[in-house]
């Protein structure tokens, strides 16, 4: 398949209206792209089986929820293995790429802060077929892209997966985006006052990025397989556009570690500093306790009811009782400032 694919532009308001028009469609969506080029729309479900057995129609079935009806659908109009099937519907699969008769199967990740949209493929030679659950904006992003594009960019059904994929990984740099500011205004909050108190958000962010890697670390091996030279998937005039995905996985995946060593150096400094500060109070405590312990030390000796003792009759001894006690505390003080103690 000899294919072009360049990044693809924004379409100000016609994008906007072809976004609710494909958003307004049925749960289950077909697009049927012609080999003498144009779409149609919607055509009947039980004639798909028929669409896909001429390879010059590019049919793309979108479902959305999926029941009972629309796995008997896949089942019958498509042959699907029943394994297939099942990982399909069954949610919280990891990324992957299974490899079948006459056609592949896939799990991939939409990924956002706070949930993720996993979406199963099915790929053939003429066909893609998606099962995810809710609306997923980049399956609607990649049927504008396709419906404008696709008469100039080739005819094939690796135009729509790469877009589709494409769509996907460009979505995870956003999210990556906000996550490295939020830990670079963490690291120059750490180090102020109270900044003990963004632990807790350091954890968390800790939480989402490991969530992050752990869906596009397996996303990275499913794209390894789509290009293996050996026997790539799509062919070889596709291997440069897939491995256009795959540099950005590794982008993502590079981008998500630094973040993670980052909070995990901005917790081991942040730890660092509080031991300092708590070594700063405890020397001064220290210190203190010295200074009032052998000013005590003199009160405790004349305090003591003996019956003979040199100063008890010496006119000045209440003086030089205070002025030993004074003397000592400022020597000691003195001390403890010239070794950093207080």
């Amino acid at each position: 398949m000899g294919i072009g694919l360049p990044r693809v532009q924004r379409y100000g308001h016609i994008v906007t209206l072809l976004a609710i028009y494909w958003a307004a469609m049925p749960v289950s969506r077909v697009l049927v792209h012609h080999a003498d080029g144009g779409f149609s729309e919607s055509p009947p479900l039980e004639s798909i089986s028929d669409l896909i057995e001429d390879p010059r129609q590019i049919v793309w079935l979108d479902v959305q929820d999926p029941n009972d009806e629309d796995v008997e659908l896949l089942r019958c109009e498509f042959g699907f293995h029943e394994l297939a099937l099942e990982d399909a519907v069954r949610r919280n699969q990891r990324p992957k790429v299974d490899l079948y008769d006459g056609y592949c199967f896939m799990v991939f990740y939409a990924v956002r802060r706070g949930r993720d949209d996993e979406i199963g493929l099915f790929v053939g030679t003429n066909y893609l077929v998606t099962v995810h659950a809710g609306p997923v904006s980049e399956i609607d992003l990649t049927a504008e892209r396709w419906r404008l594009n696709a008469d100039r960019l080739g005819h094939g059904i690796a135009v729509t997966v790469y877009s589709l994929l494409d769509a996907i990984v460009d979505g995870y740099f956003p999210l990556v985006d906000a996550i490295t500011e939020e830990v670079e205004e963490i690291e120059e909050a750490m180090f102020e006052r109270g900044g003990e108190d963004r632990q807790k958000h350091v954890f968390a962010i800790k939480r989402e990025l490991l969530n992050v890697r752990r869906v596009v670390a397996p996303e990275r091996e499913v794209l390894n397989a789509l290009i293996r030279r050996d026997e790539p998937v799509f062919g070889e005039q596709t291997l440069p556009y897939f491995q256009d995905i795959y540099d950005h996985l590794i982008r993502v995946l590079d981008a998500v570690d630094l973040a993670r060593e980052q909070l995990t150096s901005l917790l081991d400094a942040q730890l660092s500093v509080v031991s300092n500060r708590l070594n700063t109070v405890m020397k001064r405590m220290a210190a203190l306790s010295t200074i009032l312990m052998s000013v005590n030390l003199v009160a405790a000796n004349y305090g003591m009811n003996f019956t003979v003792m040199p100063e008890l009759g010496w006119p000045w001894g209440y003086a030089w009782a205070l002025g030993l006690m004074v003397a000592t505390g400022v020597i000691l003080a003195l001390v403890f400032k010239r070794v950093d103690w207080l």
